[in-house]
């Protein structure tokens, strides 16, 4: 009887957890069967974080995957892998890069998004949508000029000056974008060899050329140099925290560039990828600007942050075309 009775028990017990199996396996199928969508990305960490609880909330039934590139990773290894990838959505890459995309057909056509909101200087492409403007500004150390009793430059000129030598850091324009966004607003303003003849004169008061585009804010915002060649955003956002600098933009206007938001041609017809990528041109765009980068993408919308410069005058970009860069570039020799 009690052989009997303790057979019962250990069947009750291998049912138990054969149940427990199975309800564990029926929850990871059920996990496994969430439609994936993998984003590609080059924004900061801080965006990134913020873009990742948005989507959590807004598609609880998809694993969104966010992958970060830098911009020239990002670029490569799409170029590399074609529509044969695991990226079905690229966010935040320059117009540039974009254009290399398009000319090889990797990107899905776009053209029943509504392309009518945006800038029409920023429609260039029916295969790829804004997703945000940066500029480039001058950014000062106010504190540092002070204390060495050297004035405020106000032109590009005045930063030839033999008071500022040691003082001026600059991106690398062969290794940034922001450095190369500089050189072609002055290839544009001034002509290629105005243009080169400054910075072969410029160099001599340079402190060094960056290899990121944020190296220059850091070193002005540390101390290291009193005026850098950076992004408007990036300097507005050290502002916000207290560094003492100041933002200025000479009469050539401000550089800027544009980056972009696209599906990978093949990926378009995923409904996963559509609510996704809907998501971003219809929702987070704006959130972007209200919160990050409230530069002037929309036609009838405008955004403003604390401390970011308002009706900005932005420098002459045109034809800033992949050929164009690489020529530009292969005549740089800092």
């Amino acid at each position: 009887m009690k052989k009997h009775k303790r057979w019962k028990l250990i069947a009750v017990c291998l049912c138990a957890a054969v149940s427990c199996c199975m309800l564990s396996g029926c929850s990871s199928s059920k996990n496994a069967a969430k439609d994936k969508v993998t984003i590609y990305t080059s924004i900061e960490d801080y965006r990134i974080e913020y873009l990742s609880k948005r989507l959590d909330e807004t598609f609880p039934n998809y694993d969104v995957n966010i992958v970060f590139y830098s911009t020239g990773d990002h670029i490569a290894k799409l170029l590399a892998e074609g529509t044969n990838t695991d990226c079905d959505i690229t966010h935040s890459l320059g117009y540039s890069y974009l254009q290399q995309l398009d000319e090889k057909g990797d990107l899905a056509d776009l053209s029943s998004y509504d392309q009518s909101i945006y800038d029409e200087n920023l429609i260039i492409s029916n295969d790829f949508l804004p997703q945000e403007r940066g500029s480039g500004a001058i950014i000062l150390n106010t504190q540092l000029l002070k204390e060495l009793g050297i004035d405020e430059p106000t032109s590009y000129e005045d930063l030839l000056k033999p008071e500022y030598r040691g003082l001026v850091s600059m991106p690398d324009p062969k290794a940034s974008s922001t450095g190369y966004m500089f050189y072609k607003s002055l290839v544009n303003a001034w002509g290629e060899a105005k243009t080169l003849d400054y910075f072969d004169k410029l160099t001599d008061n340079i402190l060094q050329y960056t290899e990121s585009g944020s190296g220059p804010l850091n070193a002005v915002a540390e101390g290291k140099a009193a005026i850098g060649l950076g992004t408007t955003a990036t300097a507005v956002a050290k502002i916000n925290e207290g560094s003492p600098l100041k933002i200025v933009f000479f009469e050539e206007g401000a550089p800027y560039a544009v980056y972009g938001q696209a599906i990978i041609k093949g990926k378009e017809e995923r409904k996963a990828v559509k609510d996704v990528f809907g998501f971003l041109v219809s929702t987070f765009n704006y959130e972007n600007c209200e919160r990050y980068m409230p530069e002037a993408l929309y036609k009838d919308k405008n955004f403003s942050l604390k401390n970011y410069p308002q009706n900005i005058r932005y420098a002459d970009m045109s034809n800033n075309t992949v050929e164009e860069k690489e020529r530009l570039l292969a005549e740089w020799n800092h």
